[in-house]
Parts: C-alpha cells; sequence; structure tokens
C-alpha cells in the first residue's frame, strides 16, 4: 500500500489542521478566501511559499505579531498546541494560515499559522508501520458475514496458506478504496456489506497466538484483479503495458503510475519461492548446491543472502551480511510481503518485451491500473495455481503504509 500509500502523511496532517480549523478561525467560514491549508515549499527569510490544497502556490509573509503553533499528527484541538519560532517552520511542514485582514503589504501576512512539522508526520507513519506489521493481518475475503461482524480470509499462498477470521466491532474503522483507484488517502468510510468474497482485504487489531483471530480496530478493503502473463508490447511515453493473461488469454492495457509498486525478483529467489509454493526442496530448486553455484546466484543452503555476483542486491543489508535469510518471524502471508518488499525496486524502462509479469491492478476487463507489479516470476508461474494469490496481501499494504517503509 507503500507507494500506493504514499499520500498517507498528507492524508493524517489534513485530517488534523481540519480539525482545529473551526476552533482557530470560526469567523473565516463565511470567509474562505482568509485562510488556507497547504505544504511550505519554500522558506526566505520572513516569506513563506506554500502549495496549498487546492493547487496553487502562494506566498505569505510571517509579521512580527504572528502567532505560530505546532500540534502534533492526530491532534483535534489547540489545547497541547506548542508556540514556535518563524525559524523552526522548514520545508515540507503542513501548515494552516490565517491571514491578517488589516495588513496593507502587497504581500499577504499571516496572523497565525498552526504547523504540523513533517518529522512529526514520519515519526507517526513509522509508529503505525511497525504497529500495522505487529498486529495486522491480510489476504482474501473467503466469506463475509454482516450479521454477525464475521469476515474470514484466505492468507499466504501453498503450503504457508492458512485462514483468518476478522471480527468486525462497532467501534472497528472501515474503510475501502474508491473504484479506479489506488490511493489509500481516497479511501472512503464504507458498511462490512460492502466487503464482498474475492475482495482484498487489511486489518489490524488484537490477533490470538496463533493469528487465526483477529478484533479489527481498522480494515481496508478493495476490489482488485490479479494478472499473470506475458508483456506484448510497451508504450513508455503512455506509461502503458500490454499484457497477455494467461488465465483469459486476452490482452489487458496496464497502466503504470507513479503510485505502483514494481519490484523484481533475482532468479534464485524466484525458484526458492516456486519451489516453497509447491512444497519441494528450495535447496534444489534454486540450483544453489555448492559454494561456486551459492557465489554466481546470491544463495546458500537454498537461502538468498543478498549477494548475487555483481546484479543488484538485496536492499536493506547491513554490515555485508545477508538481508534475508530465508528464515522470518513472521508466518504465511506476512512472510511472503516482506519478502515480497525486499524485492529490488524498479522502474518502468527496466520492463522487457516478452517478460512474465504478475501484477494486481484496478478492477477492469481490458484497461487496468497497476497496484503492484512482480517480474522476473517465471519460476512461479510453473506453480501457477499455488502462486495464484500470491501477491494479493502484498498489494493492500496497511491502512498506514508499513510496506513502504520495508523498501
Amino acid at each position: 500500500m507503500s507507494k500506493i500509500l504514499k499520500c498517507h502523511s498528507t492524508e493524517i496532517a489534513s485530517l488534523a489542521l481540519a480539525a482545529v480549523l473551526s476552533l482557530v478561525a470560526p469567523q473565516l467560514v463565511a470567509q474562505p478566501a482568509q485562510r488556507f491549508v497547504g505544504t511550505i515549499t519554500a522558506v526566505s527569510g520572513d516569506t513563506l511559499t506554500v502549495k496549498t490544497d487546492a493547487g496553487d502556490v502562494r506566498q505569505v509573509k510571517i509579521s512580527a505579531a504572528a502567532v505560530l503553533k505546532r500540534i502534533e499528527p492526530g491532534q483535534k484541538d489547540l489545547s497541547a498546541a506548542v508556540t514556535i519560532q518563524a525559524s523552526d517552520l522548514a520545508t515540507g511542514d503542513r501548515v494552516l494560515v490565517k491571514l491578517d485582514p488589516e495588513a496593507t503589504d502587497s504581500t499577504p501576512e499571516a496572523a497565525q499559522i498552526i504547523t504540523i512539522k513533517r518529522t512529526d508526520v514520519a515519526l507517526k507513519e513509522q509508529k503505525e508501520r511497525e504497529d500495522w506489521q505487529l498486529r495486522g493481518v491480510g489476504g482474501l475475503v473467503k466469506s463475509v458475514n454482516a450479521a454477525t461482524g464475521t469476515i474470514v480470509l484466505t492468507s499466504g499462498a501453498g503450503p504457508t496458506a492458512k485462514t483468518v477470521t476478522v471480527h468486525v466491532r462497532k467501534t472497528t474503522v472501515l474503510k475501502r478504496y474508491a473504484p479506479a483507484s489506488v490511493r489509500f488517502d481516497l479511501a472512503q468510510a464504507a458498511p462490512i456489506e460492502a466487503i464482498h468474497a474475492g475482495d482484498q482485504l487489511r486489518a489490524r487489531g488484537a490477533k490470538n497466538a496463533a493469528g487465526t483471530e483477529i478484533d479489527a480496530e481498522e480494515v481496508v478493503s478493495g476490489s482488485f484483479r490479479n494478472i499473470a502473463g506475458m508483456i506484448t508490447s510497451l508504450d513508455a511515453a503512455a506509461s502503458t503495458i500490454i499484457v497477455k493473461d494467461l488465465a483469459t488469454k486476452k490482452p489487458v492495457t496496464v497502466h503504470i503510475t507513479p503510485d505502483a509498486q514494481m519490484h523484481q525478483l533475482p532468479e534464485a529467489m524466484a525458484r526458492i519461492i516456486a519451489a516453497r509454493l509447491k512444497g519441494t526442496t528450495p535447496g534444489a530448486a534454486a540450483g544453489a548446491t555448492s559454494a561456486g553455484a551459492a557465489a554466481r546466484t546470491g544463495t546458500e543452503n537454498g537461502h538468498w543472502t543478498g549477494q548475487s555476483g555483481g546484479s543488484r542486491a538485496w536492499p536493506g543489508q547491513s554490515g555485508g551480511g545477508r538481508a534475508w535469510s530465508g528464515q522470518s518471524h513472521a508466518q504465511g502471508g506476512d512472510e511472503m510481503r516482506q519478502i515480497l518488499n525486499r524485492a529490488p525496486a524498479i522502474q518502468f524502462a527496466e520492463l522487457k518485451k516478452g517478460e512474465a509479469v504478475m501484477l494486481v491492478s484496478t478492477e477492469g476487463t481490458a484497461d487496468v491500473t497497476a497496484i503492484t507489479l512482480l517480474s522476473g516470476v517465471e519460476p512461479l508461474l510453473e506453480a501457477a495455481a499455488a502462486s495464484q494469490n500470491l501477491l494479493s496481501s502484498w498489494s493492500m499494504g496497511s491502512g498506514g503504509a508499513e510496506e513502504s517503509a520495508a523498501q
């Protein structure tokens, strides 16, 4: 979710600023031009350049009499706001600016500025990601019982597949992706009745020890399409590829937006995953049966080491050690999400005609938008049945952008 969820920080700050708006400037309801919300793009002396949420760019001067306050992400009033100085404002900070109606200078002057620091938003997001990783589950919806508030998911793939029961309470926050949207900040509140079998879903809350039951505090769901097939053509100018879907045998135009998550599995890693999905021996499938083979493929005892003979290395490693040894504290779908997130990210220019890809997209028959795309998947397609839902929970990310942090 996440380049899918990369706008989540703006959403957090916008909601907090909106919550305090009626408290700090109730008299401006009839004069909307006297205040605006946006992001600081430049600071020059006592003048700020702000790109507003409406899309325009405005400059505002900070007068000596201006009141500057800092609030925390999620804070809904000014009771705990901290007074700051103009020098504390920085590029990337979110601001609510109340203009001085009596100022006569050619550049508008601010009477009050309420800010949420970019660093505070980043810290809040990090905490949310960690919480989703610790207390989150995800998968494909198998069944929904709105009367009892019970949703059954299938999580993981192949031998790692398991069933998870999600319990929805009156206090559970339910959100659903907008049609043809891959952006979490556009997800809207929706009742449990909007969730259907086949949907993808992520939930966060208290899990039982086995991870098979969860009392959900937050749920985000959506209807998406899984596609596996061969790239038959690419259009760099339009940022589209055409994939021949192996299931339907029909071509599908796939739009690749900046929000799409795209990764490439090294061959050795793809063979390990395929072997695990088929329930065979990973080491044998990877072909790493000697020290020389390990050096060439980046495997050791059937596990990916992050070293691949000069080719793209596994991200996130430190001190030359292995980034992922094939062992993880996470299980099933959670483990697979971590593996896929650590696969090297790629750009559109790295995709090739004739290459096999697996992707999750928005709904559509002949024209879709990619949410996640994985290349280097030829070995996985040999285990097509087991890998059918491999990307399902990975594409959902989390309500708090947990997945993008792993990259």
